[in-house]
């Protein structure tokens, strides 16, 4: 059964609330939300799932204590974070809440394995962004619910400042800050997983001819190709996906592929969705492409080189078709650059 404890003191809430809002990582505050309302609720599990606009589960943090004493009697709180991506296999009776709630659009709760499962969403303005999810033997005191409703509140409004802070403004895309972030995170989070998970890709993508399409058409119709751009590139892309502007015309995507022949697959489908789309007064717009395989023990700017340095290779064979970069170095094209040589970022 989950060990319940006493409501926190309000202090030591709003105490907390600051030490939220002094965090400059969209997931470090996810995080630290989880860590602020477990012992405010008196749980030793608390989980967030954060949501895309088509109401899809990307990934999951969940958070639990263990309590232990030592040998001169003292508590101690253990306390450890996971995050899961492409988790589709929800519980029946969480799936089931959370669905309630995305359609009621407010917490609910229903009967769990060990007690009462509660659903709060999150929100973005007014758009629900995910949910916290918690499991107690008893319904909620008037008094919790309004403080885990006004923590909420000052979460979810402080998430969607960073959050903004973090995007690209004409595309909405994450931006080039946030993909460092990102990058680092993956970086970490490969390295400690065992066993190894599937292969991850990166990719840089770029729009052919751009500069003479704002030469032709004007910096309106230019903004409007890249906007049109990120959103073909968006609906091609998986939930679980990263796509980011890098600056100019180019682009980032990060995905998942057990092996280069699905890589290559699913940077060829991203290729020719732009090609495909027909776009208002230009008509056909292309990218060109290089991709890189993730490796934890080359660093991320290196990996970042790699694919840039296949993209232009692309350029230079007639544009409009995406490269492998270890492919070029097994033919000769490309010659091996010391690792770590190039600064990016």
């Amino acid at each position: 059964m989950p060990t319940e404890r006493a409501l926190s003191p309000l202090p030591g809430t709003l105490k907390k609330l600051g030490v939220i809002t002094a965090i400059r990582d969209t997931q470090l505050v996810e995080q630290s939300l989880l860590r602020t309302l477990a012992p405010i609720l008196g749980v030793l599990e608390t989980s967030l799932y954060r949501i895309n606009g088509q109401h899809q589960i990307t990934h999951i943090l969940h958070h639990s204590r263990t309590g232990t004493r030592d040998s001169a009697g003292a508590e101690r709180i253990a306390e450890r974070i996971e995050a899961i991506r492409n988790e589709t296999n929800l519980p029946e009776h969480i799936a089931l809440l959370i669905d309630n709630v995305r359609l009621l659009g407010q917490a609910c709760n229903r009967p769990g394995p060990e007690g009462l499962v509660f659903c709060y969403p999150l929100r973005s303005g007014e758009q629900q962004c995910g949910y916290l999810v918690f499991e107690r033997r008893r319904q909620l005191t008037a008094m919790e619910d309004a403080v885990v409703t006004g923590v909420l509140q000052v979460y979810s409004n402080y998430y969607a400042l960073l959050d903004s802070s973090q995007r690209d403004r004409l595309t909405g895309l994450h931006n080039r800050y946030a993909m460092e972030v990102s990058l680092d995170r993956l970086w970490e989070e490969l390295s400690n997983h065992l066993p190894p998970r599937d292969g991850y890709w990166l990719a840089v993508l770029d729009i052919d001819h751009f500069k003479n399409i704002n030469d032709q058409y004007g910096h309106v119709i230019g903004d409007e190709i890249l906007l049109l751009v990120s959103r073909v590139l968006g609906k091609t892309l998986r939930r679980t996906d990263m796509l980011f502007r890098y600056g100019g015309e180019e682009f980032i995507v990060i995905v998942e592929a057990r092996d280069l022949e699905l890589a290559t697959q699913f940077f060829e489908r991203l290729r020719k969705a732009v090609e495909s789309y027909r776009y208002p007064q230009v008509g056909q717009v292309t990218l060109s492409g290089g991709f890189s395989a993730v490796a934890t023990t080359v660093l991320p700017k290196s990996i970042l080189e790699r694919a840039d340095r296949a993209m232009y290779e692309a350029k230079k064979a007639g544009r409009n078709r995406v490269f492998h970069y270890q492919a070029l170095l097994d033919q000769g094209v490309l010659e091996e650059l010391e690792t770590g040589s190039i600064t990016l970022f």
